[in-house]
């Protein structure tokens, strides 16, 4: 699977849509950006059973700024709808599938526990 280009229409049903989504916020301009792209796609191929998205922010500067973008480029996964993970800065080939490992054995249930507890006790960031 190759990555998709993700926009201010796509977001909500590519996120909402179950499974693990990658999301890399990026521009063309940036250096980092352009190192970490060709990880990205290795990685989608190697895992076609996961949606890779690529948030171009200079395109999507809406989407950007509400996710809150401040440093790319910027990595985002999500699992079943629910963000698990967000860092700025480019990984290495083994760091990125060393955190798809780390998605692929999260205990959703767990996660939607503490995601529960979180807004029940109005601490959700």
């Amino acid at each position: 699977m190759t990555t998709r280009d993700i926009t201010i229409d796509t977001i909500t049903t590519t996120i909402t849509g179950g499974g693990i989504v990658l999301l890399d916020f990026w521009a063309a301009w940036c250096g980092p950006c352009r190192s970490f792209a060709p990880v990205f796609e290795r990685a989608a191929t190697a895992h076609p059973d996961i949606m890779f998205g690529k948030v171009d922010t200079e395109d999507q500067q809406e989407l950007s700024a509400a996710f809150r973008i401040t440093s790319i480029p910027t990595l985002m996964a999500f699992r079943d709808g629910i963000l698990v993970f967000s860092q700025p800065g480019a990984l290495g080939p083994a760091q990125l599938d060393g955190l798809i490992a780390g998605i692929r054995a999260l205990d959703m249930d767990d996660v939607r526990r503490q995601v529960a507890e979180q807004r029940a006790t109005g601490d959700a960031s």
